[in-house]
């Protein structure tokens, strides 16, 4: 990994410059390009088929983009391992939350540690007097953060007997655990009731103001886009179709012929 200083916006957490993706013959992005400013809150959406999941597959270092390059903290994060993102400062939460669903609540959102902990497995596993402190410190860390989204009562209980929508909590909690500068959000929404969509906004802004986040934010729900955003970028067909904010997308017609369709968006025009 280099350090870069040229191409990114000198305020940007992360940037992304002219990233391509392509399976077979088949492209999924081109040539997208786009910042998001530290501590900011920055929302891509787009109809389905946009490539916004495949887009965050690449910046998190699951997918090795085709062309392009991703700079995240300003170090160019392209062809590294998705389990060394930890230590640049990103996390993210998964449009279908990864957990071990046979461990508890509690043990699953300590794996968010893992990229903080000191030594590594063979330190952990001989339980070493430094080791025992951390690991207490994330624990404590781990029970408040459960209790600030609400979650605390089930820290005992195995995760296969929680909601999908409680399984994106658990998650949000072990993401926030790994102590990340950079915050990816896949549809936090996806599942959720109009009570605990508003909960989350408000979670979401708390953490983003005290742990001084940068969150960027997949979401097909346009409420919470419109409440949570400082600006959006659409994708349509892998391309960025525009930048702007909430407002400024609604109201653009080539946004709500993506949606929508044209047929669709001249009867909304008339």
């Amino acid at each position: 990994m280099t350090t870069t200083t040229g191409t990114e916006a000198p305020d940007a957490a992360l940037s992304v410059r002219d990233v391509s993706l392509r399976f077979g013959g088949i492209t999924v992005l081109d040539g997208v390009s786009f910042d998001a400013p530290r501590g900011g809150i920055l929302g891509l959406v787009g109809p389905n088929g946009a490539g916004k999941t495949s887009l965050f597959n690449c910046i998190s270092g699951h997918y090795q983009p085709t062309a392009g390059s991703i700079l995240v903290n300003g170090t160019e994060t392209v062809r590294t391992r998705a389990w060394r993102m930890a230590q640049l400062g990103l996390a993210r939460t998964f449009q279908h939350p990864a957990l071990r669903l046979d461990a508890t609540v509690l043990e699953n959102v300590m794996l968010g540690a893992h990229s903080w902990l000191p030594g590594g497995p063979v330190s952990w596993s001989l339980r070493l007097p430094a080791t025992r402190r951390q690991e207490r410190e994330a624990r404590a860390t781990a029970l408040e953060l459960l209790d600030r989204t609400g979650l605390a009562w089930a820290a005992s209980m195995p995760a296969d007997e929680l909601s999908h929508g409680l399984h994106k909590g658990v998650e949000l909690c072990r993401a926030l655990l790994s102590r990340p500068r950079l915050l990816l959000l896949d549809e936090p929404a996806a599942g959720l009731s109009h009570g605990e969509v508003e909960a989350l906004i408000g979670t979401v802004r708390e953490v983003r103001r005290e742990f001084e986040l940068t969150v960027v934010v997949v979401e097909h729900h346009m409420g919470l886009i419109s409440a949570l955003t400082d600006r959006v970028v659409v994708l349509d067909h892998g391309a960025k179709l525009m930048e702007g904010t909430a407002a400024e997308a609604q109201s653009d017609s080539r946004v709500v012929e993506a949606y929508l369709g044209k047929e669709a968006a001249a009867d909304e025009s008339a």
